[in-house]
């Protein structure tokens, strides 16, 4: 099967006072449509760095990245924000989701930007795959940490992204329902057939996926 995600020796720094601090060092790693992987390592490892020039949030300071044959940063900012709404979804340690809109409101606000023929349709199919259809008009303030999460999960999808990037996305849960997310997170792994890359912090988070990789010195091995 052909890579859809590629990216090639790429490599992160930033400048200080005493000089460029360089988190990644030429990471190179290939995707193809189906697969899962977590990425694990200490704080301040550079995880959520690789994880934001996968997803064409920031760019690389060298390297390449390519989504289906796409390099983002070669876009405009107008396009790369399009590019990004229709070909990756995020699900961050916190939820996000808006307080005063409902589940389903909260789970279709991606769609708001461009055409999205049956994006109510999918958006409680959604709901449905995460267990929560009978919480549509529920508030977020009405839901538990791992529905909250689940929903995100769910507006993650919307798009029917080629790619999904969680960064921590059960930093703020107990066990139990880390693991029933991340549970979530393969089963829609396995539905859609997407890329999905998963950080954390936590090693037997980072084995309910099939692959492991551990972030060592600013490159990426495979555990």
């Amino acid at each position: 099967m052909p890579e859809l995600l590629e990216a090639r020796n790429i490599s992160k720094s930033y400048p200080t006072p005493r000089g460029p601090l360089s988190i990644l060092n030429g990471v190179t790693l290939s995707l193809a449509a189906g697969d899962a992987i977590s990425i694990i390592g200490p704080s301040g490892t550079g995880k959520s760095t690789l994880l934001y020039i996968l997803g064409a949030l920031d760019p690389p300071t060298s390297g390449e990245v390519t989504l289906d044959g796409r390099n983002p940063f070669t876009l405009s900012d107008k396009d790369v924000s399009e590019f990004r709404n229709r070909q990756v979804g995020f699900v961050f340690q916190d939820h996000c989701l808006l307080p005063q809109c409902t589940v389903l409101e909260n789970v279709l606000i991606p769609t708001m930007v461009g055409a999205s023929n049956g994006a109510l349709d999918r958006a409680k199919q959604l709901l449905d795959q995460v267990g929560l259809s009978h919480r549509l008009d529920h508030r977020p303030a009405e839901l538990s940490g791992g529905e909250k999460q689940r929903v995100s999960i769910a507006r993650a999808m919307i798009r029917d992204p080629k790619l999904l990037l969680c960064d921590e996305p059960t930093g703020n849960l107990d066990r139990h329902t880390a693991l029933q997310v991340a549970d979530v997170l393969v089963e829609m792994n396995r539905t859609s057939k997407n890329i999905l890359v998963v950080v954390t912090h936590s090693a037997e988070l980072a084995g309910r996926f099939p692959k492991v990789y551990e972030l060592v010195e600013g490159q990426l091995q495979a555990k």
